[in-house]
């Protein structure tokens, strides 16, 4: 038998089912060094890069330990940002059809409070989520990890990045002891080794390299005299290569919203995505640009992680992100 296929690791026929009717044909090498150690219930540190597959390598654990018929919080996800947290709740729906009743809580800042009581209310199996809405509801008392067996931290040195170093902590204090923690990060720097220190119990460490290589992406590098010329370049770049999807990284709030603004003059169908936005506006820019209805998407670092866009023609980095990493 293939050691890479999803059949080697003993999973339950309906799921390798499952997993076939996704075209999931074999792991990837973050799937393939970590899953064994998670599906064995060890603690895992991964290091792998955005779109290495690493939601299915900690999702399968999730959905293959769930016992969907009691409706308690048997594992929490958290999640930088809310588009994330998002699209990993989406996946893991998608890992866990192949059984009944599963239910699958997303709790995110920038969302009505109301509608995720009711929710907690009925129940879930699984919570994703950014951390300072779960902060919120645990020191609210309407959330309750007391039967959470898994934690899963993802693009865990992003969301120290964001200053939420103190609410994790909240957030796994009140998580029970005895449980699996998988922690996945693109990087490993100083604050990652302290928090898996503080949280983890023995992990194993996997790493995996970044798959994308020169076969698969051209990289271009203009230089100019004048500041001034940036967005010229910007706008002679897109007419010259005339992508059907363009993302197009800022690192500041403001300057999304003013180059989208001057594209949107050119005649450019753009649009602007980070932080400042109310969540139904970023939900409205990604489907959008998602569905091709609009072309350019100028954004800030909030979506450089995470985010799954189908034919990604080209990404244009403005300016050069202050963190090599993002």
């Amino acid at each position: 038998m293939n050691q890479n296929t999803f059949a080697a690791l003993g999973l339950p026929a309906e799921q390798l089912a499952n997993l076939d009717s996704l075209e999931y044909r074999s792991m990837t090498p973050i799937q393939a060094q970590s899953l064994p150690h998670v599906l064995q219930g060890r603690d895992v540190i991964a290091q792998a890069k955005t779109g290495s597959g690493k939601t299915a390598a900690f999702g399968l654990g999730l959905v293959n330990r769930l016992k969907a018929d009691r409706f308690r919080v048997q594992s929490l996800v958290l999640c930088p940002t809310r588009e994330l947290a998002d699209q990993v709740a989406r996946e893991l729906r998608r890992l866990a059809r192949y059984r009944h009743n599963v239910k699958i809580l997303v709790l995110c800042g920038g969302a009505p409070f109301g509608p995720q009581l009711d929710s907690l209310r009925h129940g879930a199996h699984i919570v994703v989520g950014t951390p300072g809405r779960i902060e919120e509801h645990l020191r609210k008392g309407t959330l309750n990890l007391d039967e959470v067996n898994c934690l899963v931290l993802d693009e865990a040195d992003r969301m120290l990045d964001m200053g939420f170093r103190e609410s994790v902590d909240a957030i796994v204090s009140q998580v029970p002891k005895n449980r699996q923690t998988l922690l996945f990060s693109a990087t490993y720097p100083d604050s990652i080794q302290s928090l898996s220190g503080r949280i983890m119990n023995r992990p194993q460490i996997v790493k995996a390299e970044s798959q994308h290589d020169a076969r698969s992406i051209r990289q271009h590098f203009y230089r100019f005299e004048q500041n001034k010329q940036r967005l010229t370049l910007l706008r002679l770049l897109l007419l010259r290569f005339r992508p059907e999807s363009t993302l197009v990284f800022c690192n500041t709030k403001r300057e999304t919203e003013e180059v989208a603004d001057e594209l949107r003059s050119q005649g450019f169908s753009a649009l602007a995505l980070h932080g400042d936005l109310e969540q139904r506006a970023r939900d409205q820019v990604l489907v959008r640009f998602s569905n091709r209805s609009a072309s350019v998407l100028v954004a800030t670092d909030v979506a450089a992680r995470g985010l799954d866009i189908e034919k990604l023609d080209a990404v244009i980095n403005y300016h050069i992100a202050r963190d090599p990493e993002v």
